[in-house]
């Protein structure tokens, strides 16, 4: 049986630099930092102190006040985010839909923020003070289960975690389940909420995250030689995952089409990736293969781009490997740049830059690049968004513990 297209119809993002897709994208046409002095808890005892925080959320636009009080930041992200994309998809997902439409999430830590405040109230107050929505809040399911109810969607609904390449992972899943014929639609992408003091403090203690505190917008400086690390984000990419004839037919716009995807493990270290990009390489092939286009298609390359001296030179060193002298000629950015690494969120939101830069034909700048890296040596749009052509894009994303997961996406 012939392969079912799959597409993407609606979007909804969160991010520090803007909500909403057209806020979002402004702010990303523009270069425009979302990375700034951390409010969400006292910032004063940790060596960095900027993050990507969302800072004008205001929760109870997407969600009623009584249920705010029931779910973590991270299904708060969600929960609006799917409603965003449901809104620009121009479609009621739970009216006639229900059954045959899923829900997949990526997320790396879901919950852990809701259990951690309750943790503090049973700490100081006792154990009979805390929420009776603790356990259901904080499991690693509850985002995915919320946006289902909030939207009336009654088809499969589950969440992945596989760290940085959880919402990628969800996509490439979301999509075997739309071509086989099991769905026609799916509410998928990530959402991420980590900006806690004891989740931020085991990032310093591990000394993976920029300490550029004077300068947060300049923190996130991917492939630049003085990059000093990461910068912790927080937000969500949700979209609608529409079968192509339905979507056709009903006159959806179509950001693009998911042409592939490949998945592997490095199966080598929790943090740093091997420093060969074996499994790296194997994952854009097979997503390459998937797709079935040449290599010499690609028009731009959406990097994981983390801003770590050792993950921009092995992601430089693999989009080398895999398209040989092809590589200098293809554009590479990183949407980290100004919004920081979301860990589960991060392949989302990223996605969303890509499809808005496959719809205006405009390439995302890496912003912050100022010194060049000899071994980070392709072409990263540097600064200054730039008009293009751009037909067919590859999304990478990398993960702790070694996960690859790349996406193929193609105008239709």
């Amino acid at each position: 049986m012939k392969k079912r297209r799959v597409v993407i119809t609606g979007i909804g993002v969160i991010a520090a630099n803007g909500i909403g897709k057209d806020a979002f994208w402004s702010a990303i046409k523009e270069g425009r930092s979302g990375i700034s002095l951390i409010e969400r808890f006292d910032r004063t005892p940790f060596p960095t102190k900027i993050a990507g925080e969302v800072k004008n959320f205001n929760p109870a636009d997407y969600i009623d006040k009584k249920q705010l009080r029931r779910m973590d930041r991270t299904s708060h992200f969600a929960i609006a985010a799917a409603k965003m994309a449901v809104e620009d998809a121009k479609i009621d997902l739970g009216n006639g839909y229900a059954e045959r439409t899923g829900v997949i999430i990526g997320t790396s830590m879901c919950g852990i923020g809701y259990l951690l405040e309750q943790h503090d109230t049973f700490r100081d107050s006792g154990p009979m003070r805390i929420s009776p929505f603790t356990a259901l809040a904080s499991f690693p399911d509850a985002c995915t289960s919320q946006v289902s109810i909030a939207l009336g969607i009654k088809g499969p609904s589950f969440s992945l975690s596989t760290a940085c390449s959880s919402a990628s992972d969800a996509v490439g899943y979301a999509c075997e389940a739309i071509q086989s014929g099991k769905l026609d639609f799916i509410m998928m992408g990530g959402a991420e909420a980590t900006l806690y003091a004891p989740i931020f403090a085991s990032f310093c203690v591990a000394r993976a995250m920029s300490t550029r505190n004077s300068e947060p917008e300049k923190a996130s400086r991917p492939f630049n030689l003085d990059r000093d690390g990461f910068v912790l984000g927080e937000g969500a990419g949700i979209f609608v995952l529409e079968e192509y004839e339905h979507a056709k037919k009903r006159g959806a716009h179509i950001y693009a089409e998911v042409l592939g995807h490949g998945m592997t493990c490095d199966a080598y270290h929790m943090t740093a990736p091997d420093p060969k990009g074996d499994e790296a390489a194997r994952a854009m092939e097979m997503a390459l293969k998937n797709a079935k286009v040449s290599k010499k298609d690609i028009d731009y390359i959406n990097a994981h781009g983390t801003s770590t001296q050792l993950n921009d030179k092995t992601e430089t060193m693999v989009i080398k490997r895999v398209f040989g002298k092809q590589a200098y000629n293809i554009p590479v950015s990183s949407t980290k740049s100004m919004i920081g690494h979301l860990i589960g969120a991060a392949g989302s939101v990223e996605l969303v830059a890509t499809l808005l830069a496959m719809d205006a034909q405009m390439l995302p700048p890496t912003i912050n690049y100022e010194v060049p890296d000899p071994e980070c040596d392709l072409d990263y749009v540097p600064n200054k968004v730039r008009p293009a052509k751009i037909e067919i894009a590859m999304k990478n994303s990398f993960g702790f513990g070694g996960k690859n997961s790349i996406l193929i996406l193609g105008k239709v």
